[in-house]
C-alpha cells in the first residue's frame, strides 16, 4: 500500500469511528431524554393553571427548619424542599420563585393570603382546613430539652402543673402541644429555644436536629430521650385546587420511590431524617 493509500485508509477508518461515536452519543442522549419524559414530566394545562395561576410557581421555603432547608454560599435556598420545588417547576415547564420564611407559621399565612402557591408544612388539622396536603415525604421528631439539673427525666414528666415550655409560635409542635397538653403551659415566640434560655423556662420543644445541635454547644442543658410527637412533613397547595393536589400527591410519591428525597437529604447533610413510607 502506497503512502497516499495508507493515509486514505486511516482517514476512512477515522470517519467510521467518528460515525459510530456519534451514533452511540445520540442513542445515549435519546435514552436520557426518554427517561426524563416520565409519565409526570408533562403536566396537563389544568394542573399548571391551578398550581401556578400567575405563570410562575411561587413556593414558600421555611428556613426555620434546618432539616428541610438551608442556604448556600450565595444565600440561595438549598435542601430537600428547594430541590423538590425546582423539580416540580421543571416538570410544569414554568419558572420557580422561592420565597423564604423563618417560620412555618409565616409560610402558612402567606399561602392563606394568596401570595404563595406551594408550601412545605407538617400535616396538622388546623392547617388542613386551608391546605390540600400530599402524603408526607419526610418524618422528623419533636423532642424536649430541659436544664441539665432539671428533675424532669422523661417525656411523660413534662406535662405537669407549673412547667413552662418554650415553642416557636404556630409551629407544628405548638399546634400539637396546644391540643394535647393538659397541665403544662406553652410560652410562644419567634424562637422557643431563645425564650427557654432568656426566661429560664422548664423546657423547650422543637425539631430534634436543631435541638440536639443546640445542646451539643450548651452544656447546661440536655435533651430528653424519646419524642413527644412524629412530625409528618408534606407538600401542599391551596384547598380546592383538586387537579393540582392530585398531581402533587403523585409527584411526591414518585420522588420518594425514585430516591430523589433520600438523595436530597444526603446532599444537605440531614442523615437523621427519615423518608416517609408510601402514602
Amino acid at each position: 500500500m502506497t503512502s497516499s493509500d495508507d493515509i486514505r485508509e486511516k482517514a476512512r477508518r477515522g470517519a467510521i469511528a467518528f460515525g459510530i461515536a456519534l451514533a452511540v452519543g445520540f442513542a445515549q442522549n435519546s435514552d436520557v431524554h426518554s427517561q426524563g419524559n416520565s409519565p409526570m414530566a408533562s403536566a396537563p394545562p389544568d394542573v399548571v393553571k391551578e398550581l401556578a395561576p400567575t405563570g410562575s410557581l411561587r413556593v414558600a421555603i421555611n428556613l426555620g427548619n434546618i432539616v428541610l432547608a438551608q442556604t448556600d454560599a450565595t444565600g440561595q435556598p438549598k435542601g430537600v424542599t428547594a430541590e423538590l420545588a425546582r423539580e416540580l417547576g421543571r416538570r410544569l415547564g414554568i419558572p420557580v420563585n422561592l420565597s423564604t420564611f423563618d417560620a412555618a407559621g409565616k409560610s402558612f399565612e402567606a399561602l392563606k393570603a394568596g401570595s404563595i402557591d406551594i408550601v412545605f408544612l407538617a400535616i396538622e388539622p388546623v392547617r388542613a382546613a386551608e391546605v390540600a396536603f400530599t402524603a408526607p415525604y419526610v418524618l422528623i421528631e419533636g423532642v424536649y430539652m430541659v436544664p441539665k439539673d432539671s428533675s424532669i427525666r422523661s417525656v411523660d414528666e413534662v406535662d405537669r402543673a407549673g412547667v413552662r415550655i418554650g415553642v416557636n409560635k404556630a409551629s407544628a409542635y405548638d399546634l400539637y402541644l396546644t391540643r394535647n397538653l393538659k397541665h403544662a403551659t406553652l410560652v410562644r415566640g419567634d424562637s422557643g429555644v431563645d425564650l427557654f434560655a432568656k426566661e429560664k423556662l422548664d423546657a423547650a420543644a422543637g425539631v430534634k436536629q436543631p435541638i440536639v445541635a443546640y445542646a451539643k454547644t450548651n452544656p447546661d442543658v440536655r435533651v430528653l430521650d424519646g419524642r413527644f410527637m412524629e412530625i409528618r412533613q408534606a407538600m401542599g397547595t391551596v384547598k380546592g385546587r383538586d387537579a393540582g393536589a392530585r398531581y402533587l400527591h403523585a409527584f411526591i410519591e414518585e420522588m420518594k420511590a425514585s430516591g430523589f428525597v433520600a438523595d436530597a437529604l444526603k446532599r444537605s447533610n440531614q442523615p437523621d431524617a427519615s423518608v416517609a413510607p408510601p402514602g
